[in-house]
């Protein structure tokens, strides 16, 4: 399918070599508890696709990033779900270290070691509850001398076998008394920080999105992100750049995985014209409105219009990719469906884009009111 093809030739250009690693293997092992897809993304350079060339980055912008997004979701959408939690974080801690003095010099050397080591960074957020903002506070924080003591778990968490960095949304006391959100970076080395086993389904088993627990593990006080006085906006820029982030990415992976079936349907020229042709427009669509969202993004458009826009695609397409996803299925046959679980499995894959934060439905009213001129306010 040439728009598939063109998104994996994006991939190759970036991550040499991950499109026939991944398509070398069978898709129920790349899918599978325990899959090596994490290993063979760290192994193409997957980690610096986001994190800027002067701390050794790729530097992709915003529509690189969703064409590369499609290519992998077509093949392994747990891979792209798992990636889509590391790039995410990148694209929003890097965003920030790109103004003077915004990060403390201990936060600016963590990231200049993300991509000479290859270190993962997984989200400590929401993504896992559909009606929280996906930067609401997953864990508690305590003050400590020199630091905090974070307690709570995150479950799921993708990534949480092979993570190195793990960023947590935390609430810290703020100087009126009450409190206010901050970010901690969390070494996954700390003592008090472990793994326990969680996601029981075989869709998307090989994202690693088990149970990550906290119990007094100490961050100090130059590793956690905050606002301050002389920059009252801080954290407010990183929840816009990473909301936008994560939306975009992770809508991509989803629309990979319903192309992939929408590619087979073609080349196997199922069903009548009439049919293919409605799914190729269903599937088409849908990531074209991601497409220019993140065309938008890259041009300048940000804040407000930017949550918004990624908010209108990613439902609509959710909804397009979901009936593309169920037509695929019907088209390619019972017999298939017989012989091989695979392409019943990556159709499953598609669904749980309706399980990331936030829910269509917590988000009408805001919309509603946004589209009336108010503010858009989704806490």
């Amino acid at each position: 399918m040439r728009s598939l093809d063109a998104a994996r030739d994006t991939c190759e250009r970036f991550h040499p070599g991950l499109v026939k690693a991944l398509s070398d293997l069978p898709f129920e092992e790349r899918e599978a508890p325990g899959s090596p897809v994490v290993d063979l993304f760290r192994s193409a350079a997957g980690t610096g696709l986001l994190i800027p060339t002067e701390y050794g980055g790729l530097g992709a912008d915003p529509v690189d990033a969703v064409l590369v997004q499609r290519a992998v979701g077509s093949l392994s959408p747990s891979l792209a779900v798992a990636s889509t939690m590391h790039h995410f974080t990148a694209a929003m801690l890097y965003a920030l270290a790109d103004g003077p003095g915004r990060l403390t010099p201990a936060q600016t050397q963590v990231l200049h070691t993300v991509v000479p080591e290859q270190r993962l960074m997984a989200s400590g957020w929401a993504e896992g509850r559909t009606q929280q903002n996906i930067l609401s506070p997953a864990v508690t924080a305590t003050p400590t001398a020199g630091g905090y003591l974070l307690n709570g778990a995150k479950k799921p968490c993708s990534l949480s076998r092979s993570m190195s960095l793990l960023t947590a949304s935390i609430a810290v006391p703020g100087a009126d008394g009450g409190q206010e959100l901050a970010l901690a970076l969390v070494d996954s080395s700390s003592p008090g920080l472990s793994v326990h086993s969680f996601w029981a389904g075989e869709v998307l088993a090989g994202a690693q999105s088990d149970e990550v627990r906290l119990a007094d593990v100490f961050v100090p006080e130059d590793m956690v992100i905050r606002t301050t006085a002389d920059d009252p906006d801080r954290i407010d820029d990183l929840q816009n750049a990473g909301f936008v982030w994560f939306e975009m990415l992770v809508s991509a992976g989803y629309a990979g995985a319903a192309a992939g079936l929408t590619e087979e349907v073609l080349a196997r020229g199922r069903g009548s014209a009439s049919e293919r042709g409605t799914l190729l427009v269903r599937t088409e669509s849908a990531f074209d409105l991601l497409l220019g969202t993140a065309r938008a993004v890259r041009d300048g458009v940000g804040g407000e219009e930017a949550v918004a826009q990624v908010l209108i695609a990613r439902f609509a397409a959710q909804e397009a990719l979901s009936l593309a996803a169920q037509q695929a299925l019907e088209l390619l046959g019972g017999i298939d469906f017989i012989r091989s679980a695979a392409h019943s499995r990556l159709a499953a894959s598609v669904r749980p884009l309706a399980f990331h934060p936030p829910s269509q439905g917590s988000t009408v009213e805001p919309l509603l009111a946004y589209a009336g001129g108010a503010p858009l306010d989704l806490s």
